[in-house]
């Protein structure tokens, strides 16, 4: 079924769960700490030390987006209480930390399909990026794959406007952003954007109004101005690719 008009004069991506596979990359480092530290970690199980960094880890985004911790906290934090709910004491929290992170950027890959989507899109429609994260990380990943870069109108990071998603202002700074990189006035309608997460992307896009294109979501739970999608030729049907 066709994109209600009218069609969108703009197409944003979230990255992470969306464009790239993060959740993939997370489990892959993990693994790859799992066994370089298996002196201090092997006695649990690799999907007990998956669960529980996700565990420790959602909350201190949600606490950074609220703006409770700052990024330092949560870089801390999260291999604190992880290492912590493990009960390990003989791994510094600064080590795991930093093998973690040079892990998780060895398996930053696109998602299954979505490399093509994207440039079809691309093809197609003006696009842009919208991710929340640190900027280091995320800049470092648009590197790694430059054409996500190179096909875009604009690229915005959360930390570096000082908002996350899905605040309101993040996404009105973004559409006022693509409004003066297109060269055109863009009203909210005009934007679709396309992420994964139902707290940050569906809320934070339809409450400024813009349409939602709702990656891997539900059906049954997507608001007005919102669609789920399961597959990346769905999304291309819908814009008439």
């Amino acid at each position: 079924m066709p994109l209600d008009a009218p069609r969108p004069a703009v197409v944003v991506f979230d990255l992470d769960d969306t464009l790239l596979d993060h959740k993939a990359a997370e489990r892959a480092a993990l693994a790859d700490v799992h066994r370089q530290h298996h002196a201090h970690l092997g006695h649990h199980e690799l999907a007990h030390v998956q669960a529980t960094y996700h565990d420790c880890n959602v909350p201190l985004w949600r606490d950074f987006g609220a703006g409770t911790i700052t990024s330092a906290d949560l870089k801390r934090l999260r291999s604190e209480r992880l290492l912590e709910a493990l009960g390990c004491d003989t791994l510094e929290p600064e080590t795991f930390s930093r093998d973690y992170l040079d892990r998780y950027a060895a398996h930053w890959r696109w998602a299954a399909g979505a490399r093509e989507a994207y440039h079809a899109v691309a093809d197609a429609f003006p696009v842009g990026v919208l991710t929340n994260g640190f900027s280091a990380q995320q800049r470092g990943k648009l590197e790694k794959l430059p054409e996500i870069a190179e096909r875009a109108a604009f690229v915005v990071i959360s930390e570096e406007v000082g908002v996350m998603k899905p605040a309101r202002a993040l996404f009105e700074h973004v559409r006022a952003h693509a409004s003066a990189r297109l060269g055109q006035p863009l009203e909210p309608a005009d934007v679709l954007y396309v992420g994964d997460s139902y707290f940050s992307d569906v809320r934070g896009g339809t409450g400024a109004g813009w349409r939602v294109a709702w990656y891997k979501g539900d059906a049954d739970r997507a608001p007005d101005g919102a669609f789920a999608f399961d597959n990346w030729q769905t999304l291309l049907d819908r814009l008439g690719l």
